[in-house]
């Protein structure tokens, strides 16, 4: 089990604490996921990053191997959790990036987590809409956010829009952003820009649902 690396924000007073897991095919510290931590711990929320066993493994040996098993998946993050919850007070969130955000969606009420947030959910697979993965979001009682590019090919607002999704599951939409959050051009704005935007949308989740 790899341990796990904690960012600390800068503010002076600590919201929440979010234990944030990679999506399939790049690690805890991409650049994508250096970026949000940084974005989060400018709005005073502390990330807890890890690694599947696949990933870790691939960073000892160099080695590419696709992600493990989802029973392998939740059993590992279940491992994470039970870590990360020894070593931390207050609000306790789970959450990731894409396949590592999916895991988490499938623990949330399970862990008892204060909040579930999930940054480019795979919805389904690209070009396969019919293969849905929204099951458990359809009676999630954690209260949760997925933030979502309008356009990620792993779900478009046409699609999501006609999915029964719990009440306590909250979209928030950036506009021409795809799966890692990369706009067009022409709207103005760069990546940067709309990872600021989705980290001041997980703390306008923390103050409006989890008070």
């Amino acid at each position: 089990m790899s341990h796990l690396i904690i960012n600390t924000s800068t503010r002076s007073s600590r919201r929440a604490t979010l234990l944030l897991a990679h999506g399939a095919g790049a690690p805890m510290d991409s650049a994508f996921m250096q970026q949000m931590v940084m974005a989060l711990n400018s709005c005073g929320v502390d990330v807890a990053r890890f690694e599947f066993p696949y990933m870790h493994s691939r960073r000892l040996s160099g080695k590419r191997s696709p992600p493990n098993p989802m029973p392998r998946l939740l059993e590992s993050f279940r491992e994470q959790w039970r870590e990360f919850q020894a070593g931390h007070t207050g609000p306790l969130l789970i959450g990731g990036k894409s396949m590592g955000g999916r895991v988490a969606s499938m623990l949330a009420d399970e862990l008892g987590a204060a909040g579930l947030v999930c940054f480019g959910y795979p919805f389904h697979p690209p070009g396969k809409p019919e293969k849905t993965r929204v099951d458990h979001l359809l009676t999630l009682v954690t209260p949760a956010l997925i933030v979502q590019g309008t356009r990620d090919p792993f779900g478009k607002p046409p699609q999501v829009s006609g999915y029964a999704l719990a009440p306590t599951v909250a979209l928030h939409w950036l506009d021409t952003a795809d799966h890692d959050f990369q706009p067009l051009k022409k709207s103005g704005n760069d990546q940067s820009v709309m990872i600021g935007q989705a980290a001041s949308a997980v703390l306008e989740f923390l103050e409006n649902r989890l008070r």
